[in-house]
């Protein structure tokens, strides 16, 4: 299994490292910590010399309850830091639902397009789709970061809803001439979703493969952790890596996340046990799995 993106072919046959860089001052999580071009580019490398596999770097925080970022203060938030990043030899993505922000990314080499709108934003299929070879994450959210959380979401089945959902736009970007090897599909996570609906999504997450497609996961600090284990958002670490661990034992190959280091290392343990002799090879001759770059090598 493998994610085709502009620069690299991500091979997904282990979990890969999804490393957050929020140039945002209000983030749920980190907001403000990295919000200058400088500081970004350090937690880029940082992130790096922790292991990351991919970055994915955004200028518009998602928390419930935010409010929109003009396009101007986007683009001058991610541009800069895209530009740099792109020379640091690992994938990169732009978490972004502005096809301006897109395209705008796609020209500086970026290699994937991680859309919380599953470029349902008009002009964001046609700027994924004219592009040869770029990967996408396409999520499911119910409502918008705004309003998503306000009342109590209801689903009659929420597993069956969200795999309609990402099936219906995943049938539409291929109509539109991308190719099932650019496309990963996304929960959402917190999105428009209880705490129930979010558990529901990790003990059925199986359910979703049927869709033929390769799952990204962001449990990262999320609020259902804190429900779950009654912390605040700064002491969640061990818990987003238990909640990391188990996407990737139900199938999730990229798992998008805060603290890489910790979900590294958890990954390297989670290997041997669950890979057996595999997971000895892996690990003895391949400690950071290697991205081969090029087209379809």
């Amino acid at each position: 299994m493998f994610w085709q993106t502009s620069r690299f072919r991500i091979d997904l046959r282990t979990p890969r490292v999804m490393g957050i860089v929020n140039i945002t001052p209000d983030s749920f999580s980190d907001g403000g910590q990295h919000a200058t071009t400088a500081a970004a580019l350090r937690h880029c490398e940082q992130l790096i010399e922790e292991g990351v596999d991919i970055l994915d770097i955004g200028g518009e925080s998602s928390r419930p309850g935010s409010d929109p970022v003009s396009l101007e203060d986007e683009l001058a938030r991610v541009v800069p830091v895209l530009k740099a990043a792109a020379t640091l030899g690992v994938p990169l993505s732009v978490d972004t639902c502005k096809p301006a922000v897109m395209r705008a990314a796609l020209d500086l080499g970026v290699d994937i397009v991680n859309d919380i709108a599953a470029l349902g934003q008009p002009g964001a299929l046609e700027a994924v789709a004219a592009h040869p070879q770029c990967g996408v994450c396409l999520m499911h959210m119910r409502g918008e970061p705004k309003t998503m959380q306000a009342g109590e979401p209801v689903y009659g089945d929420v597993v069956g809803e969200v795999a309609a959902f990402l099936q219906q736009r995943a049938d539409v970007v291929r109509r539109a001439g991308v190719a099932a090897e650019r496309i990963t599909l996304d929960p959402g996570i917190g999105f428009g979703k209880t705490t129930a609906h979010n558990l529901a999504l990790l003990t059925r997450q199986r359910e979703l493969l049927a869709l033929g497609y390769p799952l990204l996961v962001g449990w990262s600090r999320k609020r259902t952790l804190g429900d779950v284990t009654g912390r605040p958002v700064g002491d969640r670490v061990v818990a987003s890596v238990a909640a990391a661990l188990a996407a990737a034992t139900h199938g999730a190959r990229v798992l998008r996340v805060h603290d890489v280091a910790a979900t590294v290392d958890a990954l390297k343990v989670w290997g041997i046990a669950g890979l057996g002799d595999v997971g000895n090879i892996l690990l003895q001759h391949n400690p950071r799995p290697q991205l081969s770059a090029g087209n379809n090598e």
